[in-house]
């Protein structure tokens, strides 16, 4: 079973908004009572697929006794109308479950499945699609996940994993110099990025004992004057972009010398995947 930082108090929250203390849906269980009944998860449309683990442990808290089969594991590619797993059991269980498993597993879906295809039309072997911090509250360790599940990688997960230096920081500090001398002053053993707008920024950055710049909102005529320079100056920094990195632009990134492409709408723009759960 795979771990999720605080994955039971985010279930147990949704679990309480959907079923509320007293575990009751009131709709079901009158209609139902203890039937025994066989539904199907299926894709309504192409998808990686991405949550079996959230299935499997949301169905253990509602009933144990649930019958899980699957046929698709995370990171596969379901087409319309494939079956991801079939449940047999207590209706009244299932029922109670299935919103609750379909907000997760649409939205991890949805992060998975876009983040194969910004992987798909960059088509590079040498620079990496990266997610951010702009994640939904709470489901930051789901979202990142998803993301890797759908062939990006994860940026730092939180502020205390790596040291970045943005324009606030810049401008509070008086300047890129003055704000690296200060993060090196106070002996912070983690790697620092700097955030830089301009090509004057990038070569003061990259005379710097610094691990990654990050060129923000530049064009491709700049960035690739930007990365000759940090190259020349210092050829074993890693070199980021990000800034409105769309669909259509990731189409003629993959010629230029960087190492990674930050996306935030991977995570922050999630168009829920189709997905549905209907009786055999």
């Amino acid at each position: 079973m795979i771990k999720f930082k605080n994955l039971d108090k985010l279930v147990q929250l949704a679990i309480n908004e959907d079923l509320g203390n007293d575990f009751i849906d009131i709709t079901t269980d009158a209609i139902l009572e203890d039937e025994k009944i066989v539904v199907s998860l299926k894709a309504k449309e192409k998808i990686i697929f991405c949550g079996k683990e959230i299935i499997i442990y949301i169905f253990n808290k509602i009933d144990k006794n649930l019958k899980l089969n699957f046929f698709k594991n995370d990171g596969e590619l379901l087409l319309k109308g494939e079956e991801i797993v079939e449940i047999e059991g207590k209706g009244s269980s299932i029922f109670k479950g299935e919103r609750i498993i379909l907000n997760f597993v649409q939205r991890m879906s949805g992060i998975a499945t876009k983040t194969k295809k910004f992987v798909d039309l960059l088509n590079s072997d040498k620079i990496k699609i990266l997610d951010t911090r702009k994640t939904l509250p709470g489901y930051r360790y789901l979202d990142k996940y998803s993301v890797k599940i759908g062939g990006g990688t994860n940026h730092r997960m939180n502020l205390n994993k790596l040291v970045m230096i943005k324009d606030n920081h810049k401008k509070i500090a008086g300047g890129i110099k003055n704000a690296v001398n200060k993060i090196i002053s106070s002996n912070i053993n983690k790697d620092i990025e700097v955030e830089v707008e301009t090509i004057k920024e990038a070569e003061i950055a990259s005379k710097l004992n610094i691990d990654i710049i990050m060129l923000d909102n530049m064009d491709n005529e700049m960035i690739k004057k930007a990365t000759k320079i940090i190259r020349k100056n210092n050829p074993e920094i890693k070199i980021e972009i990000s800034g409105n990195i769309n669909e259509e632009r990731l189409k003629n990134l993959n010629t230029l010398d960087i190492d990674y492409i930050s996306v935030g709408a991977l995570t922050h723009s999630v168009k829920a995947a189709d997905i549905s759960l209907n009786i055999k």
